[in-house]
Order: structure tokens, then sequence, then C-alpha cells
């Protein structure tokens, strides 16, 4: 599988289209068919690349792809506009979309955009300071300190490392798998319990109630999510 594509579009014909072209080509396509819908999807699962329509039914292309950024992912964002939507391309891009293709489009100049923003490397949500605040802790990421209720927090090197993760992609829906990857640098499936033990000893710490935690959740089925 080259890949998980979110395509958020609402228009059944064009959804069937795309998808039936890029399962050929070998992505897996996960579908959406309004703004709602488009945005719940891409904080909820993993994806690769979100393909979004700007003109879309509840809540517009552009301010999905405003809120996907404010909530700290960073997967690439394909917009679809309308032909002659300079201004839709111009504010597509300036709150983070990655590309853009014009409707209506030819398949190969999509598939060749979605292949050059998957070959591109991966970027890291930017953390505006090195202090960071949640709930009752604040966190120093450059002095590699976190403190509770003004006391300094006993964390070992691993765990403040997941730590900076969860901060450094806060809104995002983590898998274990890539929580190794990342913070382990581990890839095989037998180590996941390794990230489950780790996010209890954090929670313990930094939690006022560990059991029901308000900031390091768990999604069922998927992995974590860290919300400030």
């Amino acid at each position: 599988m080259r890949g998980n594509v979110l395509l958020v579009e609402d228009e059944e014909a064009l959804r069937m289209t795309v998808g039936d072209r890029l399962r050929n080509e070998g992505y897996a396509v996960e579908y959406a068919a309004n703004g709602d819908e488009g945005f719940e999807k891409a904080t909820l699962l993993p994806f690769d690349l979100i393909i979004l329509d700007v003109m879309l039914p509840l809540k517009s292309g552009l301010v999905v792809c405003r809120e996907i950024r404010q909530a700290g992912l960073v997967t690439p964002i394909l917009m679809l506009t309308a032909r002659g939507q300079t201004a839709d391309k111009v504010n597509g891009l300036k709150i983070g979309a990655d590309d853009y293709v014009t409707k209506p489009f030819d398949m190969r100049e999509l598939v060749a955009r979605i292949e050059a923003l998957l070959r591109r490397p991966p970027s890291r949500p930017v953390v505006q300071t090195d202090d960071f605040h949640f709930g009752s802790v604040h966190v120093d990421l450059a002095g590699t300190e976190a403190k509770r209720d003004g006391a300094v927090v006993n964390l070992s090197a691993r765990e403040f490392q997941l730590l900076r993760y969860f901060i450094e992609h806060r809104g995002a829906t983590l898998s274990r798998d890539e929580l190794l990857k990342q913070v382990w640098g581990y890839s095989a499936y037998m180590y996941t319990r390794t990230v489950d033990v780790h996010v209890a000893s954090l929670r313990q710490k930094l939690e006022s109630d560990p059991k029901q935690p308000k900031s390091i959740l768990t999604v069922w089925g998927l992995g974590y999510k860290f919300k400030s």
C-alpha cells in the first residue's frame, strides 16, 4: 500500500472516480462528504494525505484546512478548487494547504501532485515557545524539565521524549506504531506494550486524575491523543 488518503468531496460521482483511481494506484482511500465529517476523520484517523474540496456542505474546505492546522496536524493537504477561483488558492496556501488542483482536472495530474507531496520529508509542527502549559503542568522543553503545581516532576529521559512528542503533535491521533518508531526507534509490533506503560506513567505523574485523564487521552483501537 502506498499510503492512506482522506478524500473530502461532496460530489459522489467525483468521489467514486477519484477513489477508484487512487485505489488502482495502490492507495487506501477513506471518504467524507462534508466539512464536519472531513474534520472529524482528519483528526481522529491517521492519514498520509488529505484531499480537500473548497466548496463543501456544513463547513467550507478553507475552514476545515485552517482547523486541521490549528489542531496541530501536519498531514499534507491538497486542495481542489474551482477554475478561476484564485482567491481560494491563495487563501488555502496561506492557512496551511500544501498544494492545489483546479477542477476539472486530469487524473494523471492529481496522481502526480499526490506523489510529489508524499515524497516530501515529513515536517514537524512548530512549537512557538520552549515553555508549554497544560492544566497545572508547566513544561520547559529547552530545559527538559516538567513541573506540576510548581514542583519538579521526576521524568525519565524516555518519558520526557514521549511528552515532547505529544506536545509537538497535540490534537493528532498517534498510533502506538508511530510512537514506537519516532520516540523509541522501534518498528516491531511486539513492543507496543512499552508505549502503554510509559503513557500510564506519564498520566500518573502529570494528570490530576490518572484514571480519568484530561490531556493524554486514549483513542480506542487507534492509539493516543494529547489535548492541551
